[in-house]
């Protein structure tokens, strides 16, 4: 009976192979032998169980991989509850839901979800239920359970890879470029967006004399510290080789220009006690009707400025109206 359940949970798949679902019933008992021992390896090796509960009792029943996915003991008895409060509340509410309107409808459903397992791991499962009647009346659901875990993970590292600098660890010039978009179409106040770009002096001279090791090590080193700083900004990111950029938001002008002078502070170091490492810091105000690439130009051609009166300081466009500074004249660092 335990193998014709299991044979007849995997039947949604089976039916093109197996046509007729009586063909389970008319199987001999060493074709189901046979059957389960196949069934039993094939399910270890994949990571995938068999799962039904009968309706309206709610009484459980498991293969022994949907007890190792949760890290039980084969024959736990089990309660419905007691697993759901394994999944996070989240998650276990969405997973009510579709299994209600599953019922109601008489239909089925696909869901992933994370579980903390009875031991304390935490391990995603793809649930995917069918709704059986008797009658046009729902008596069971049943379906498969199966570790997606390391399919998740890969996933993760993906999503990870395409936002975020795989040196560094901050975020990638296409995540900041989504950054900007983003806070501009969701019309933002947009007099309250900086953007502050940093490129790095003395970095050539670091990869030329000390090698691209050394070099990439000074790149970490500049990301951490940068990161200490700017926790409060709405984004840090290594943009290019040896540049990086900072948005903040609902910051003042003073506020910001503080930020840039800690920062330039900040990247001020010796590597190896042979080249000195410095930035260039250049920031700009988002104003008016101005797009992401104007205040990107904007702080760009700030940053240069400060590199071509030596570097290790910051500088900002010139602005008539709230300044009588000549264009692309060097702010020294604002008093607290």
């Amino acid at each position: 009976m335990a193998m014709k359940f299991r044979l007849k949970a995997l039947m949604p798949s089976w039916r093109k192979i197996l046509r007729d679902e009586d063909v389970v019933d008319r199987l001999q008992p060493s074709d189901l032998g046979h059957l389960r021992k196949i069934f039993d390896r094939c399910s270890k090796a994949a990571r995938i169980g068999v799962w039904e509960c009968t309706l309206p009792d709610e009484k459980l029943t498991w293969t022994d991989v949907v007890y190792e996915l949760f890290d039980l003991a084969p024959g736990t008895p089990l309660n419905r509850e007691d697993i759901l409060a394994l999944y996070s509340k989240e998650k276990a509410d969405e997973l009510n839901r579709l299994r209600t309107e599953a019922i109601a409808n008489k239909s089925g459903f696909t869901f992933d979800a994370d579980v903390m397992t009875a031991k304390g791991n935490r391990r995603w499962i793809r649930i995917t239920a069918t709704v059986e009647c008797d009658n046009d009346i729902p008596v069971r659901i049943f379906g498969l359970k199966q570790d997606i875990t390391a399919e998740m993970l890969m996933l993760d590292e993906i999503r990870r890879r395409a936002d975020f600098d795989y040196l560094t660890g901050l975020a990638n010039r296409f995540q900041f470029q989504r950054c900007l978009d983003r806070l501009f179409d969701m019309n933002w106040n947009k007099a309250t967006t900086a953007l502050i770009l940093i490129d790095l002096d003395g970095f050539k001279s670091v990869n030329d004399l000390m090698g691209h090791k050394t070099g990439d090590a000074c790149l970490e080193e500049a990301a951490r510290r940068l990161r200490e700083i700017t926790q409060d900004a709405e984004l840090t990111a290594r943009i290019g080789g040896d540049e990086f950029a900072v948005v903040y938001t609902g910051r003042n002008a003073h506020d910001v220009e503080c930020a840039a002078a800690s920062i330039v502070e900040a990247l001020a170091w010796q590597v190896e006690r042979v080249v000195t490492v410095s930035a260039s810091v250049g920031l700009a105000f988002a104003k008016g009707a101005m797009s992401p690439t104007a205040l990107y130009e904007e702080a760009d051609n700030a940053m240069y400025r400060s590199k071509s009166k030596g570097g290790n300081q910051y500088g900002r466009p010139y602005e008539p109206a709230a300044s009588s500074r000549a264009p692309g004249q060097i702010f020294q660092r604002p008093r607290a």
